[in-house]
């Protein structure tokens, strides 16, 4: 019989544990999402670096991880936006996946994900729109 979940799945579900447990503690948690992107190599890395930055430079979201990836949160510690690795789930790009709490409503239907497999001058400035946005601004 398969397994219900994947090896990397039961990880991430581990980390959210984990994540939990370290807010209840007063922990660190733009420290955390530093290590989370700090721990990665490759293009995952270099990606995660790039939109790290652009979060910075294009909200006032607060880092933190979720499911053991990047992520960013509004003032509520609700989380807006993720990154994730394409090397976590063994696929072949890294992701952008916003969350409900991302204002990007248009209409009936909406992209909330978005795969990364480098990112250019243009990605970068399309990627800070479509954040600014996210967060309302």
């Amino acid at each position: 019989m398969a397994a219900i979940f994947s090896k990397e799945e039961k990880s991430a579900m581990r980390a959210a544990v984990a994540e939990k447990k370290a807010a209840q503690e007063g922990a660190d948690a733009a420290a955390a999402c530093d290590a989370a992107i700090a721990a990665m190599t490759g293009t995952d890395k270099d990606l995660a670096l790039a939109f790290h930055q652009l979060v910075k430079e294009n909200t006032s979201l607060a880092a933190k991880t979720w499911y053991g990836m990047p992520a960013y949160a509004n003032a509520d510690g609700k989380t807006v936006v993720a990154f994730k690795p394409g090397s976590k789930f063994k696929i072949r790009y890294a992701s952008l996946e916003f969350q409900q709490d991302a204002k990007l409503d248009d209409g009936n239907v909406w992209p909330v994900g978005f795969a990364l497999t480098k990112l250019d001058d243009a990605d970068k400035k399309r990627i800070a729109t479509i954040l600014r946005t996210a967060v309302g601004n």
